[in-house]
């Protein structure tokens, strides 16, 4: 594997009995990258995940982590991960500095090193007020980032989130993101799996979709948005009577066929050159006389993509 890859996964398959929950599934993660695996709920993210963590061993393929290969050298790649799953492996009744010292000892760290790496895990999670209070004290977001600390106990190279941030409230996410962000500049390489549309495309730099435990689209979140249609107008209107007439205005003023929704009096049409057709589009509604309640430029939302190649896949 190069040196400049941190995850490398080919043609991996996993069935159980006749339920095929990995068909075929390739991956590669870049050193130093954030890369986003998104698919419905049983799609084969967590078991993509479990295969790569050395957790579960696939029926066919290979993969690689930290140059070891899942397979045959499994004790050498679980020395270079950290992994946090969908649920908090913290305990509750044990003080924020004893779940790290417990994973610290787990980890082969003894006596005083074991302690001094809890203090600097608190310290840079900015755990060191409730470091004495139980966890089963502690806010979601408190919690999720004493799990990402716990991961992080022997610094590995490699950190698998596996819907890190699933239940947690906006603050407490963004929370995580920023800890994620730190980590990445670190030079921690990161395979994420999410249901949050959002997350991934706040920390990913390459996505990667799964459907029915195959890979049916990746690529840069903007390039993925690209391939949906590019940038959209759309114009709500004050009054519904001038739907038609906006619509053939809207026409003309974009080249494009325009989209409908009459229940929002709402017209939308796919543009290429943004800055340039939102003018004209204004310019010729105020010329024709249409009074005009609201007016946006917008790109496809990574949520729209997801649901296009699902729903597309599905049917």
């Amino acid at each position: 594997m190069s040196s400049e890859t941190a995850i490398r996964a080919e043609g991996l398959t996993k069935r159980y009995g006749s339920t095929t929950v990995l068909d075929g599934v390739d991956l590669h993660v870049r050193r130093g990258s954030v890369v986003g695996l998104l698919g419905r709920n049983g799609a084969g993210k967590t078991t993509t995940v479990r295969v790569l963590t050395t957790l579960l061993k696939a029926d066919s393929g290979r993969a690689e982590v930290a140059g070891f290969d899942v397979a045959t050298q499994a004790r050498q790649v679980r020395a270079a991960i950290g992994l946090v799953g969908q649920h908090a492996a913290v305990d509750e009744i044990l003080s924020g500095r004893d779940n790290l010292v417990m994973f610290a000892r787990l980890h082969g760290l003894r006596g005083p090193a074991a302690k001094w790496r809890a203090e600097e895990l608190l310290e840079r999670f900015r755990l060191c007020d409730a470091a004495k209070r139980p966890v089963g004290t502690y806010s979601g977001g408190m919690r999720r980032r004493l799990d990402l600390a716990a991961s992080l106990v022997l610094a590995p190279e490699v950190l698998f989130l596996d819907e890190p941030t699933t239940g947690l409230d906006p603050h407490s996410r963004a929370e995580v993101w920023a800890e994620v962000r730190a980590l990445v500049g670190a030079g921690v390489s990161v395979l994420l799996t999410t249901q949050y549309l959002e997350e991934a495309d706040q920390l990913a730099d390459h996505v990667v979709v799964v459907s029915a435990g195959r890979v049916i689209a990746e690529g840069s979140p903007d390039g993925l948005k690209a391939g949906l249609g590019g940038d959209r107008v759309e114009v709500v209107l004050r009054h519904a009577g001038d739907l038609a007439r906006a619509s053939a205005v809207i026409a003309a003023a974009t080249g494009s066929e325009p989209v409908v929704d009459n229940d929002i009096r709402m017209i939308g049409a796919p543009v290429d050159d943004r800055v340039h057709a939102l003018t004209r589009t204004v310019g010729a509604l105020h010329e024709a006389g249409i009074d005009v309640e609201d007016v946006t430029l917008r790109r496809p939302t990574l949520d729209e993509v997801f649901l296009h190649l699902t729903n597309k896949e599905s049917a």
